[in-house]
């Protein structure tokens, strides 16, 4: 009865926290030792990465730029665009707005990506730059509309490199709790 209801107000808090929109600092339980940290654009990867949470009862936090992305700055088809500019040049690191104050009580990290010019998008090299992950496992997932995973999860891996990583894999951002859950077990 007790683990039924530690899971029952663990599951309400998640909720009302992002109800509330604050995927901004990490949303704690108090008992997940795993959080899905997710960039998203367009909302494909946002709707993943809640999914996600929820199928493995992890805790969430959105990579917020300081800066939001508009329509314009996404339009990979405009060379001038912020987002193409941003993926020529490698050593671009996008400012976060905020930080994950609870990072050391977190074992597994979910990061949760869409592709971008066949990697992931500079503002999660900001991310993985921003923490030490020595001992921590890491999982690559990300969305995208035909560009496998396999070239970003080479370049995560060289950014860091003290890391236990876990091979990765590309989602459709309608992928169900169970598919989730089931993959994430056989990690």
């Amino acid at each position: 009865m007790k683990k039924f209801f530690l899971t029952l107000m663990s599951a309400v808090t998640i909720f009302l926290m992002t109800a509330c929109g604050n995927t901004n600092a990490a949303q704690t339980s108090g008992q997940s030792k795993i959080l899905v940290a997710f960039f998203s654009a367009s909302g494909n990867t946002a709707h993943l990465a809640e999914t996600f949470s929820k199928a493995i009862g992890a805790d969430i936090y959105e990579i917020k730029p300081k800066t939001e992305y508009t329509s314009a700055d996404l339009n990979w088809h405009n060379e001038n665009a912020r987002s193409s500019i941003e993926m020529k040049d490698e050593n671009s690191r996008p400012e976060i707005d905020g930080k994950i104050s609870n990072f050391d009580n977190y074992d597994t990290i979910i990061i949760a990506y869409p592709i971008w010019w066949n990697l992931e998008p500079r503002i999660v090299d900001t991310f993985l730059e921003s923490y030490n992950f020595s001992g921590k496992t890491l999982i690559p997932i990300c969305t995208s509309g035909g560009s496998g995973i396999e070239n970003s999860e080479s370049h995560l891996k060289k950014i860091c490199p003290n890391a236990n990583w876990k091979s990765g894999k590309r989602f459709n951002s309608a992928t169900s709790q169970d598919e989730l859950k089931n993959w994430f077990n056989k990690l």
